[in-house]
């Protein structure tokens, strides 16, 4: 008899993680458990409700209260799961912290880490070692994860870092945010950069460790970027909207690397948008956010 797959989704109230998940019901089987978590018992308890009995839906839903800022409540989780169910067989890393384009970026600096980094970092570590053969660990990140958005003073701090070295260099910037020193040193003012371009490397650093025995078994571990998403996250930092995707369209490319027959090498340990791989040392410092920034 096959053993059940399970699934958990962080972020998933809203907006894109609450469309992997209802895509996760709809591909799944009836005997598979789809979680989605977030950190409202409401919202979650009522997405949980209504996409368990969306028309489409086969799998299992079940509501989880997860807020991702609390690693030994991520910890906790993982380890349920492993004495639950043996393990995970799909993890969608998706949790962002909302930020307007009027707020101060170094007011919101600490919540949006905690949130976009030192939580990827958990989920990495907690659900790496519960991810079962076969299985797939993906980051949501975006195009701007890229080595190439950052200064080039800063690239050493990533390019080839360990899981370590990568979340130290996260806590270096913070502490140069709040030191007021972030922007001598290179740092960009737009949260956004720095925090994506880290969550590719952590995602780096942990396939380098695992590569070759994910590929032996089927294992994909991967950021991945949706594209342009029409969300209440993205929405104001957008004047034309016209070419965005549904949350719903967006999701559609990333579920298809959860249910890949086979793992194409190319993609493991990459950041993947559409199926193809954005190169790591691309992209150029956004010199026209940082100027929208400027007080």
């Amino acid at each position: 008899m096959k053993a059940s797959r399970i699934a958990l989704v962080t972020g998933a109230n809203q907006g894109l993680g609450r469309a992997l998940a209802e895509g996760l019901a709809a591909r799944m089987a009836e005997d598979d458990l789809v979680l989605l978590t977030g950190r409202s018992p409401q919202r979650v308890e009522e997405a949980a409700h209504e996409v368990g009995r969306s028309p489409g839906a086969r799998a299992r839903v079940e509501g989880r209260v997860l807020d991702v800022t609390d690693t030994g409540a991520i910890a906790r989780l993982a380890a349920e799961l492993e004495a639950r169910h043996g393990g995970v067989d799909v993890v969608m890393s998706n949790a962002v912290a909302r930020l307007l384009p009027e707020e101060s970026q170094a007011e919101r600096a600490d919540e949006f880490i905690d949130v976009s980094n030192t939580a990827t970092h958990a989920v990495l570590r907690a659900f790496g070692s519960v991810l079962r053969p076969g299985g797939r660990l993906l980051v949501v990140a975006s195009s701007l994860g890229t080595l190439g958005h950052l200064d080039t003073r800063l690239h050493h701090l990533f390019d080839g870092a360990s899981l370590d070295q990568v979340e130290y260099a996260v806590e270096s910037w913070r502490s140069a945010v709040h030191s007021r020193t972030a922007q001598e040193a290179g740092w960009p003012r737009w949260l956004n950069v720095p925090s994506k371009v880290a969550q590719v490397a952590a995602v780096r650093a942990v396939a380098a460790e695992r590569r070759a025995c994910d590929l032996a078994d089927g294992t994909l571990i991967a950021a991945v970027c949706p594209g342009m998403v029409d969300t209440a996250t993205s929405r104001p930092w957008f004047g034309d909207h016209s070419r965005a995707q549904t949350p719903a369209r967006a999701a559609e490319a990333v579920l298809d690397l959860v249910f890949a027959e086979d793992v194409d090498p190319a993609l493991y340990g990459e950041l993947v948008r559409f199926g193809e791989v954005l190169p790591w040392h691309d992209g150029t410092p956004p010199v026209e956010q940082d100027r929208m920034l400027t007080p």
